[in-house]
């Protein structure tokens, strides 16, 4: 091989993994190992109190294990039954992720919206409602603030959380996303009878310059009750719902259905005001009068059918 080959061969690449430990992206194991535990540590002490205090309710949290591997991988290993949440906190990691499990979410919402513990059984396997994707991203809120006041990230700044989503949703990444190591801490939450997971899933590069220390006082982030219960109500009113409108319509012969075909007029039942039931996830809301304001078909409500807490129920339920 001549000089000038010599000079112009590529150098070889360096492996990807090499790379990442060089650069402090990817830790040994039992450096991750004891990091993600800490972790597990400060949710077992603290979120348990937090979640009482506003909700009443007794959960146990422990630490299940973790995981290490591609975010990408991590992450879809999760599964489908899961919430997830794309997240960043200032000073300590520009974007991890939080997932629970729905069956938590779910449980939670059956109480409280006042169902006995007794009859509260497993939930199948679905993905959250829009009001149940609401009270996620409180949940989330608890999780993320835990988690904030236990990692070294100066300057006191609040968890940024995108709006939670259910795992069949989750965008693909884009054409130019570069993976990097991460690892996912396990956490298992039980209510009652139902137990399910919660995870933390971050970058290696951030979750290796954190020091995790569980804070002197438990009750520093706690609000009672009532505040909780305040702002789920909040969440669940500014949740969008779609609207059906139904109207009924001119009795017909089955003979004279069968052979309708496009462009046949169907008359409206009502001879005066046209009346239309207009209801959200199968339960009827309101009468109202159809009409028109400019080029636009309207309803005005005339009557409530249910009353506001029913309809809050039936929407959360």
């Amino acid at each position: 091989m001549t000089m000038t080959e010599l000079e112009t061969k590529p150098a070889p690449a360096i492996k990807h993994d090499l790379l990442a430990r060089l650069t402090g992206a990817l830790g040994d194991r039992e450096t991750v190992a004891k990091i993600c535990a800490d972790f597990g540590e400060l949710y077992t002490v603290f979120l348990p109190d937090i979640l009482q205090s506003e909700t009443g309710l007794v959960m146990e949290v422990a630490y299940a294990g973790h995981e290490s591997g591609m975010m990408s991988d991590l992450i879809a290993d999760l599964g489908d039954n899961v919430v997830l949440a794309d997240m960043q906190l200032r000073n300590w990691c520009p974007h991890f992720v939080l997932a629970c499990g729905n069956s938590f979410v779910i449980t939670l919402m059956e109480n409280l919206l006042g169902a006995l513990p007794e009859t509260i059984e497993e939930p199948i396997h679905r993905p959250l409602s829009r009001i149940e994707l609401d009270l996620s991203a409180t949940v989330f809120d608890k999780i993320a603030n835990v988690l904030r006041s236990g990692v070294n990230a100066p300057g006191g700044f609040e968890p940024m959380i995108e709006k939670p989503h259910n795992a069949e949703d989750r965008p693909k990444p884009e054409a130019d996303y570069v993976d990097q190591f991460a690892a996912t801490v396990k956490m298992r939450i039980e209510l009652g009878t139902v137990s399910s997971e919660f995870y933390l899933v971050v970058p290696q590069k951030a979750l290796l310059k954190s020091v995790v220390t569980v804070p002197k006082s438990k009750n520093q982030m706690s609000r009672n009750k009532k505040e909780w219960a305040e702002q789920i109500a909040e969440q669940v009113r500014r949740s969008q719902v779609t609207l059906q409108a139904k109207i009924r319509l001119q009795t017909l012969t089955l003979n004279t259905i069968s052979r309708l075909a496009a462009g046949d007029v169907i008359a409206f039942h009502d001879k005066g005001e046209v009346m239309v039931d207009v209801s959200a996830n199968g339960k009827e809301m309101y009468r109202c009068e159809f009409g028109r304001a400019g080029e636009h078909y309207t309803v005005r409500v005339k009557d409530n059918i249910s009353s506001e807490d029913e309809i809050l129920k039936h929407l959360m339920g």
